[in-house]
Order: C-alpha cells, then sequence, then structure tokens
C-alpha cells in the first residue's frame, strides 16, 4: 500500500497509511469531541463518575423519602453510568496508532435505530498495557451505509481486517 486512504469517521476522518492509523476531527462534532477528550479519555469518565455519584446520592434520598419510582429512575441510571465507566477503562482517545503495535481489528455493525457501525482497534502502547481504540462511523443521516461500506473495504484492502466482514 502506498498511498494514504481515507474514510469518514463520526467527528472527522480516519487516515491509514503504510505504518499508521492516524484519526483527524473535523467540524463541530470534532471541535466538540476535543474539548471533551482530548487524547484521553479519563476526562469524559471523570465526568461520568460524577455524575455517577450524584444520581446514586439522589436515589439514596428518594429511598429515605420512601418515593420508589424516582429511586428505581435514579439507581438505574446511576448503575448503568457505572457499569458503562468500568466497561470503558481500557479505552483510549489516542488520535494516532501505530500498526506494529495493532493486535485485532474488528468491525462491529450497527444495530438498527439504535446504534451506529465502529471498528475496534486493541493494540499495544509505548507502557505494554492493551487498549482499545474505538473508530465510530458515520451514523444514518450522514449517509452512514456508503461510509460504512466504504471503511470495510479500506480496511480490507489495508489488510487489517478479515475478509468475512462486511
Amino acid at each position: 500500500m502506498k498511498t494514504e486512504q481515507t474514510f469518514k469517521t463520526k467527528t472527522g476522518f480516519c487516515h491509514i497509511t503504510e505504518d499508521k492509523i492516524i484519526l483527524t476531527r473535523d467540524g463541530i462534532i470534532g471541535n466538540v469531541a476535543e474539548l471533551t477528550t482530548g487524547k484521553s479519555i479519563y476526562r469524559i469518565l471523570g465526568i461520568y463518575g460524577i455524575m455517577a455519584i450524584f444520581l446514586l446520592y439522589m436515589a439514596y434520598t428518594k429511598i429515605v423519602k420512601e418515593d420508589w419510582i424516582e429511586f428505581a429512575v435514579y439507581c438505574g441510571i446511576g448503575i448503568y453510568l457505572v457499569y458503562s465507566l468500568i466497561k470503558s477503562i481500557n479505552l483510549s482517545a489516542t488520535p494516532i496508532i501505530e500498526r506494529n503495535k495493532i493486535k485485532s481489528v474488528e468491525f462491529k455493525p450497527a444495530k438498527k435505530f439504535l446504534t451506529r457501525s465502529y471498528f475496534k482497534v486493541n493494540f499495544k502502547q509505548n507502557d505494554g498495557k492493551i487498549k482499545s481504540r474505538l473508530i465510530m462511523l458515520p451514523g444514518s443521516l450522514t449517509d452512514g451505509t456508503s461510509e460504512t461500506e466504504k471503511a470495510i473495504g479500506i480496511m480490507k484492502n489495508a489488510g487489517l481486517i478479515k475478509n468475512n466482514v462486511g
């Protein structure tokens, strides 16, 4: 592969080169993503943690007042945020992934009307830890189906995913 190949993502573009995967952010959505996460996911996980603590505290105050419906709502959302936080600990927001450090690339198709398609890139960081980087593809309102097909083709041509995907 001599040239760079590019496809759209949720917040910008993914550039596949001979030795790297480079993610760039573009437009309003990319600027907001840059502001909230930067190059680390820990800032957004901190926000989730603070929200979870607040919701669980609100659930506690509702159980003391024996307001069972609001308790169930606050507790349910708080527990979901804690679950999401734990599930996201091994994610990375790094914009550059060296191809020689990639362990695997998985394609996860969209669930109609619920989620969008994405690639999960498992790679080894410089400190030796295995992290995952999600490359979210555009949604259905922004021509997601054709962009997903293009992205799968580029990833197959680059040899990053197996031919049985898509």
